[in-house]
């Protein structure tokens, strides 16, 4: 069954960027330990992305390759979207719409959302079933946060922390009741 997965950093204090989208602050060079789950590992379960405009201009201004390959990249705006990406395409509605069309995008495999308020919405829609958190040892102290408010609580249940370099990843999934 396709999954709705989160595989994201934060820092300490739960920023997913710092002030003006900065991701300066994010280690390029520690490597998994023993059970923490890499991109690469990660990318092989996912049939489309999820994310929001922010993040797609983000992660195509970084230049060099595109991250995503061939996977189909769904990016929520509702403005046009420039770009000679093949894979990109432009989605709009409520949370459950994107989603749904990122499901369908995924053909059976798992969805992945990124970008901070792109997983603010699906965790308060409670569309999301797994989160890796990959947690960078820094205080931000501002920024585009993690978490945002929720209308009810979301119980997950971790599985055991792993180390990646000089981070702890913490893998949860959806407690369903």
């Amino acid at each position: 069954m396709a999954q709705v997965r989160v595989f994201i950093a934060t820092s300490l204090d739960g920023f997913v960027a710092g002030p003006n989208d900065d991701l300066s602050w994010l280690p390029t060079e520690d490597q998994p330990g023993e059970g923490a789950v890499d991109f690469a590992t990660f990318m092989a379960d996912v049939g489309a992305l999820l994310m929001g405009r922010n993040t797609f201009e983000t992660v195509a201004g970084f230049g060099g390759p595109w991250p995503y390959g061939d996977t189909p990249v769904l990016v929520a705006t509702h403005r046009a979207l420039s770009t000679e990406l093949r894979t990109v395409s432009p989605v709009e509605g409520t949370i459950e719409q994107v989603v749904s069309a990122a499901l369908e995008a995924a053909g059976g495999k798992d969805v992945y959302v990124d970008g901070g308020r792109m997983v603010q919405q699906a965790l308060a829609a409670g569309l999301v079933d797994e989160l890796i958190l990959t947690v960078v040892p820094i205080l931000l102290g501002a920024g585009v946060p993690l978490f945002g408010s929720l209308e009810s609580r979301q119980k997950f249940m971790f599985h055991p922390p792993t180390t990646y370099g000089s981070m702890v990843q913490l893998r949860a999934t959806v407690a369903r009741v």
